[in-house]
């Protein structure tokens, strides 16, 4: 019963960790190409920047604690819903979808930042004679982007997958805090380190617990 339990919470990390790195990629591949485009001149760059690094770095836990002040059901989304609506709080942690969406919203949020910056840096290293060139073959910047830019930086692309997915695996602090150490409802939101504390904590079962850290060490490396 056991081992079926760790496939479940094997999926909720997954599940969790897709739903939070598929906008976090999208987000940083498409901030990316316009800061290390030279042609737009976008002002203030040096300022975005540095909003868009800051999530990552306040801590996990703080950011969790904050989001779960915001969607509870007294919070100020809560009350904002009521007072427009005229209806009921919607409870947020209370459903499935809504429970896993808030916790791969924070992990989108306090890493995209970090991604936006490794892509960027792979874009401003590509040689500009082969941008230049393909430009004077007549290709479109849509054409450049998937053709020549994403070609190039793929194995930048694959670092921040394999670090985003060993993170992922690890994901903890954020489902955590955010369900009361419960992952509800119902443990849909319980991730692999999550059930691995539990067994340390609550149930004392130590051999479980080694045995997982050493499945889950064995998975990253």
């Amino acid at each position: 019963f056991e081992g079926g339990e760790i496939w479940i919470y094997f999926k909720n990390t997954m599940i969790m960790w897709v739903m939070g790195f598929v906008p976090q990629i999208l987000v940083s591949l498409l901030l990316g190409a316009w800061f290390s485009n030279p042609s737009l001149r976008l002002k203030g760059q040096r300022f975005f920047k540095t909003v868009i690094y800051l999530p990552n770095l306040i801590m996990a836990s703080a950011f969790a604690m904050l989001i779960f002040s915001i969607f509870s059901d007294i919070g100020p989304i809560n009350e904002l819903i009521k007072h427009t609506t005229g209806g009921e709080a919607f409870r947020f942690l209370s459903y499935t979808g809504s429970t896993m969406g808030l916790v791969a919203f924070m992990n989108f949020i306090m890493w995209f930042g970090n991604t936006t910056i490794l892509l960027m840096a792979a874009m401003m290293g590509i040689n500009e004679s082969v941008i230049e060139a393909a430009e004077i073959d007549g290709a479109s910047s849509s054409q450049i982007f998937w053709k020549i830019t994403l070609p190039l930086i793929r194995p930048i692309l694959v670092y921040v997958m394999i670090t985003s997915l060993i993170g992922g695996l690890q994901m903890f602090d954020v489902p955590q805090i955010l369900t009361g150490g419960q992952g509800g409802p119902n443990n849909t939101t319980k991730t692999l380190i999550m059930y691995l504390n539990e067994q340390i904590g609550t149930s004392k079962n130590y051999g479980m617990a080694g045995a997982l850290s050493v499945i889950i060490f064995i998975v990253c490396a």
